[in-house]
């Protein structure tokens, strides 16, 4: 095999792929990063069984064949080499030559027969949204999946399709977020629960334009979203997700609007005097045209006055900051609206079309004076 392509291109192809690359596996042919230039096209390929990533990168090939290299050294090496063009070629024994300007590396790669290639998805039963819409959606609800396996579907999303609707859910047994997003065209209804992990990459991935499109195709245990020059296949979450529908109640006895900036840079204010680790609750007292907020730790404590536009009944509550946090920073209202029941019960922002719903468990608490 022999291949030339500039230094830019390739680097790009490897940090998309690399992304698939498990850290840790017994396999270790999964720590390769497969090269092939068996088609006609330079392929680079990843795949840690859950994920697989596949990209095309622009060049010249004048050799065709077949390497798989280690991934690590194969992209370190790519990332410190001069801003140029980078030759690569292989023997008859899998030893790649890396050459650019003056330098010159000899590494040992490995025959592809034995990587394991991305499933081959039939391409039916396409979803399509901007580059754009996906990654904001990604964003908006990711942080609330649970990073823990004890329930695996609470470690994914649920991607609900309607008609026209996409509906995102994710939650990890403390907060729930969902966000609702129109697409241009309707579709046959569709649930499948997405590993946050490939979201999470994915995420990274894109470019972000709103003029470029992510086109989903979907089987019963797989999803392929394919853009630019690139595709990620990732396997579903197994099982029924949950009846979120039934955990979000349209009642309330106390309804605040309140200023989203202020709201959200008097917590983080209050975050200054908790230690990591530490679970201290911020205390929320809403009155008739103020909220105080209120935090007391073992560094010190803190109370700030927001006005408010407050109907129904006086509440004091309290909720872990860090989730009041990372809701509020996704959303991007100048004002929004907090619905309550009683200290005991759930708070729930959302606006009146509902395109975002963010349901927020209290915390116990024992009043600062």
């Amino acid at each position: 095999m022999k291949l030339v392509c500039s230094k830019t291109n390739l680097l790009n192809g490897l940090q998309v792929v690399s992304r698939a690359v498990p850290s840790k596996t017994t396999m270790s042919i999964l720590e390769c990063i497969l090269m092939d230039c068996s088609d006609g096209s330079i392929r680079l390929i990843a795949n840690d069984m859950e994920l697989g990533i596949e990209t095309v990168v622009e060049g010249e090939i004048t050799e065709r064949g077949i390497i798989a290299l280690d991934a690590k050294i194969f992209l370190d090496i790519v990332r410190k080499l001069p801003d140029s063009d980078i030759t690569i070629s292989t023997d008859a024994n899998y030893r790649a030559t890396i050459t650019c300007e003056k330098a010159k590396f000899n590494i040992m790669g490995r025959s592809g027969d034995d990587f394991s290639y991305i499933p081959d998805i039939e391409r039916i039963d396409c979803v399509v949204v901007s580059q754009f819409t996906l990654r904001e959606v990604i964003r908006q609800t990711i942080f609330s999946i649970s990073d823990s396996d004890s329930n695996k579907l609470m470690t994914g999303e649920l991607f609900d399709i309607k008609g026209d609707e996409l509906k995102v859910v994710s939650l990890d047994g403390h907060r729930i977020s969902i966000r609702k997003i129109q697409m241009k065209n309707s579709y046959e209804p569709k649930k499948v629960v997405i590993p946050g992990k490939t979201l999470n990459e994915i995420s990274k991935i894109l470019s972000g334009d709103t003029d470029k499109d992510v086109s989903i195709y979907f089987t019963d245990k797989h999803v392929l979203f394919e853009f630019d020059s690139t595709i990620v296949v990732s396997r579903l979450i197994e099982g029924e997700y949950f009846r979120i529908d039934q955990m979000l109640t349209t009642d309330y006895e106390t309804k605040v609007v309140i200023n989203k900036k202020e709201f959200l840079d008097c917590i983080d204010r209050a975050t200054l005097l908790i230690k990591e680790g530490d679970k201290k609750p911020i205390i929320i007292n809403i009155i008739d045209g103020s909220m105080e907020l209120k935090i007391n730790s073992a560094v010190g404590s803190m109370n700030e006055q927001i006005d408010i536009d407050k109907f129904g009944r006086d509440l004091m509550i309290g909720f872990n900051p860090r989730f009041l946090i990372d809701a509020l920073r996704v959303i991007d209202d100048e004002n929004i609206t907090l619905h309550l029941v009683n200290p005991k019960a759930p708070c729930i922002i959302r606006n009146a079309e509902q395109s975002y719903i963010y349901l927020i468990l209290p915390v116990n608490f024992t009043t600062v004076n």
